[in-house]
């Protein structure tokens, strides 16, 4: 198995609560840094969205092995930022048996 080509940079976000001065909270991401990845497209399809017609797309993501528990190591529920695009993470796992480089399962929605 080859090394994979990190060569585009990713922000990963967690999602995050901020305090909206009323009480109560307001939802927001927040940068925990940037990956060096290798972006990977599967395929496409139309999926029917809330009032229109979206067009999803498959990814594998690649980036460096990080320990568990590391902030640098991304997890379901986080998503990646490249400019505008938005890819959320639905699934990570270690792409060989040393952990040297991860794969993460993510998902491009646009609307079609």
């Amino acid at each position: 198995m080859s090394a994979p080509l990190l060569t585009r940079p990713l922000v990963l976000e967690a999602p995050a609560r901020g305090a909206d001065g009323a009480g109560g909270y307001v939802e927001g991401w927040q940068a925990l840094g940037t990956l060096w990845a290798e972006v990977l497209p599967g395929t496409g399809r139309e999926v029917a969205g809330a009032e229109v017609v979206l067009s999803s797309v498959a990814y594998r993501i690649v980036v460096r092995g990080a320990a568990q528990g590391a902030v640098s190591r991304p997890k379901p529920g986080q998503r990646f930022r490249d400019g505008a695009r938005l890819f959320p993470i639905l699934a990570v796992t270690e792409r060989d048996g040393a952990g040297r480089y991860l794969i993460c399962f993510a998902r491009e929605e646009v609307p079609a």
